[in-house]
């Protein structure tokens, strides 16, 4: 299918052929019929994108604070990289748009196939032929006429979420019945603005320092308007009787403060002005305070938006609470398109089909020099709706037989870590093919296999799972994916490479345990989890040096892990698990290693929370079997800027510091020895992935022992558990193979 995409590094605007997103549960995939693109929004991210760095840089100054934190902390050629993989990815324009639905993902019941609706939603409804919708982001499209079957046209049912917007502002502002309303900025959203404010009984008084714009807002029913702010304070004044207007809407784009200032200027006293633009609010104090004026921001659409578990998971807001809530915003307003209370045709100067979607840019970012307002991209509905997108014919990477050519690579996810850190660690390893990439959008699948060479790209999981060219499934999606996943490929009789965490819960480790001991094949395909940090140069050198001590060792990991917001999807119990299962078990491995032993006991503590954080401040203690300690302090309440991770070790007369895989400090005899990284930091990906390829050709045995993988996840959902319950817990391998096999039969032969 085609669509449309945004390269952030140059802003430069593509048409390109990418495939058909997965259909998720809770959502719909819709064969849009148009989109509206925002004059407002895209032009603003279109215009920002084709900045150089440094104008970047001075419009973002938190950004530039965050890669100067990372080159303190990671190395300037870490960061360096860091930032090169941001800029890489394209963005995928386009919030509002309208066409049919062709399929419905689990859990929907009140929409099928065939139904007409409006979308909404930056990231869903982007510009393409065809999109992914959570359920909460459709409004079903009325008929106009039941009876002689006219339909509300694709064209105007794309403006539903500028509607949306526009109706939340009204409802942001009280108005009632009878109320003389000013609305300050006349393009897509003031007009849309004056005619619900006429719908719903209002006199409008319209303003835009653009002639034309003014005398359209009369033509579609304001009272009366103005082309400046002089002639609109005195209009003002006049249809007021000297009392000033009810309520001001401020629906203009500018970083100027002179909207706002205006509003206070011709609002009455204790009125209630609402910016629904994005306008400066450098607010000149006098006129608010001496009218005592209630000033506020509309939020989008309404009551839901930015809220993941409304718009993703599809919770909605129980009607006698929340009556106006975004979707039932866009069910009013596509009601009141098909009433025909609401005109959006006039509105309409510009129409393309997607294959010219670079001139409706050219339009809104003012290459073109052509006067425009509502502009409208077109779909044909003849796209191709292919999942799978082949980018170089199959002979060229396809090997004959995956072992032929060693280490043959599927990979599911390709995030920010993937395209970042992981796919160059693959790319980089002589043995290792890279065949096809998987991910929820096309884009993201397409960007990906283009930019790092794979043969194809796809949307479809299980049509990678069960490809014959590939040996090897590389799983980098989100955490609630990964067992799931894990399972599947064992099924098909592929190596498994997981980024951590395996799993989420026990239940989900006896899934794989007993799926991977029942695999009747020998040798077993190989399992590996993504535990890198055993891996890195750092690692090795402190493993060798604490490799004569034979006593039990003090081992003390502090995490800077830094704050996320409780609505990260890491912090989703049930999309991330939290970061304890998230990201914990990278260090429990880490000095399950070190130590050279298994854990067998923990204990943890969360520090006390005032509702700031996500429970991610954790405290854990460990008991190794050979009688080593260790402890873990993962903090989210410091400064990032600071050092991440610091590791000492203490034993046999030796102390051991390691500070961000960048400096290593070795103590023994009153000798140090100490090796420093100036340049990069080295969590050890690239050997990682290199001891792995070896163990699937058989060059080696397993990088990580089965038993050690599930020791290290057992290990860490006891820690979970024992913050929630407070008790010391046991964490016996042992006992969960012997359970295992009791309620399988399999054979508890992890290593063979």
């Amino acid at each position: 299918m085609k669509q449309v995409l945004q390269h952030a590094r140059t802003g430069e605007i593509t048409v390109e052929e990418v495939p058909v997103p997965q259909l998720l549960p809770g959502c719909l995939l819709v064969r849009i019929g148009a989109s509206v693109v925002s004059a407002g929004t895209e032009r603003a991210s279109a215009e920002f994108a084709r900045k150089s760095l440094l104008q970047k840089a001075q419009s973002r100054p938190d950004l530039v604070r965050e890669v100067i934190s990372k080159v303190q902390r990671d190395g300037i050629f870490s960061a360096i990289q860091a930032v090169r993989s941001r800029l890489d990815q394209p963005q995928s324009p386009g919030y509002s748009s309208a066409g049919t639905v062709i399929a419905v993902g689990d859990g929907i019941t009140d929409l099928q196939p065939g139904d007409r609706v409006a979308c909404a939603g930056a990231g869903f409804a982007v510009h393409a032929e065809i999109a992914c919708i959570p359920r909460l982001l459709v409004a079903r499209i009325p008929t106009r006429d039941p009876i002689a079957g006219d339909e509300l046209s694709f064209d105007e049912a794309a403006f539903a979420t500028l509607g949306a917007v526009a109706l939340h502002g009204i409802r942001t502002a009280e108005v009632k019945l009878g109320d003389l309303v000013a609305v300050i900025g006349l393009g897509l959203l003031g007009q849309l603005a004056v005619q619900l404010l006429k719908a719903a009984g209002c006199r409008v008084l319209g303003m835009d320092i653009d002639a034309p714009r003014a005398d359209l807002a009369r033509h579609l029913g304001a009272d009366a308007v103005a082309s400046s702010a002089s002639a609109f304070r005195d209009l003002c004044v006049e249809m007021s009787r000297g009392a000033g207007a009810d309520c001001v809407l401020i629906t203009a784009e500018t970083p100027s403060s002179d909207p706002v200032n205006l509003a206070g200027a011709i609002a009455r006293d204790r009125a209630i002005v609402v910016a629904v633009g994005t306008v400066g609010i450098d607010i000149e104090r006098k006129a608010y305070y001496e009218k005592e004026l209630d000033f506020r921001i509309s939020r989008s659409y309404g009551p839901g938006r930015y809220d993941a578990a409304y718009e993703q998971k599809g919770r909605d807001y129980p009607i006698g609470y929340v009556r106006w809530t975004e979707t039932r915003n866009m069910e009013a307003f596509v009601q009141l398109l098909a009433d025909r209370k609401i005109n959006v045709g006039p509105l309409i100067t510009h129409r393309f089909p997607i294959e010219r979607a670079q001139s409706a840019y050219d339009l809104i970012t003012g290459k073109s020099h052509e006067p425009f307002l509502g502009v409208v991209i077109r779909y044909s509905g003849a796209g191709e709706d292919s999942r799978t997108l082949g980018l170089v014919p199959e002979s060229a990477t396809a090997p004959q037989s995956p072992a032929a050519t060693g280490v043959s690579v599927g990979l599911l996810g390709a995030g920010v870590f993937a395209a970042g850190t992981l796919i160059p660690a693959l790319k980089a390893s002589s043995g290792t093919v890279l065949i096809s990439v998987c991910t929820a959008t096309g884009s993201h699948a397409k960007h990906a296999a283009s930019k790092f060479g794979f043969r194809d790209c796809t949307t479809d999981e299980s049509q990678l799972i069960h490809d014959s060219h590939i040996n090897t499934v590389v799983i980098a999606t989100r955490h609630h994916l990964h067992a799931k996943q894990v399972l599947a490929a064992l099924a098909a009789g592929k190596h498994v490479f997981c980024e951590k965490p395996l799993c989420l819960s026990e239940d989900e480790l006896r899934s794989i345990a007993r799926a991977y001991l029942g695999i009747d094949s020998s040798p077993r395909p190989a399992l590996m989890v993504g535990f890198n940090r055993r891996f890195a140069p750092m690692t090795a050198r402190m493993k060798s040096f604490l490799g004569p001590i034979s006593e039990p060792l003090a081992l003390h990991y502090r995490v800077n892990a830094g704050y996320l917001p409780p609505d990260h999807w890491v912090n989703d119990r049930e999309q991330g698990g939290g970061r304890i299962l998230g990201e914990l078990c990278h260090f429990v491995d880490l000095l399950m290693f070190l130590a050279a032993s298994p854990v067998v006991e923990v204990e943890a503590r969360a520090v006390g929370n005032a509702g700031r954080y996500s429970g991610d401040n954790v405290l854990a203690s460990l008991r190794f079997a050979n009688g080593s300690e260790g402890t873990i302090s993962y903090l989210a309440n410091g400064d990032r800027s600071f050092s991440k991770e610091r590791i000492e070790v203490f034993g046999g007369g030796a102390v051991v510091v390691l500070e961000e895989f960048r400096r290593l400090e070795m103590v023994r005899d009153g000798r140090k020895e100490t090796i420093h990284s100036r340049w990069r930091q080295d969590k050890g990906h690239c050997d990682e992935w290199d001891a792995f390829a070896k163990f699937v050709q058989r060059q080696s045995d397993a990088p990580i022992r089965f038993e050690d993988l599930l020791c290290s996840t057992l290990a860490t959902l006891r820690i979970d558990e024992s913050v929630a319950t407070g008790k010391r817990l046991p964490v016996d391998v042992a006992a969960f193979l012997d359970a295992v096999q009791r309620t399988s039969g399999v054979s508890a032969r992890p290593n063979e």
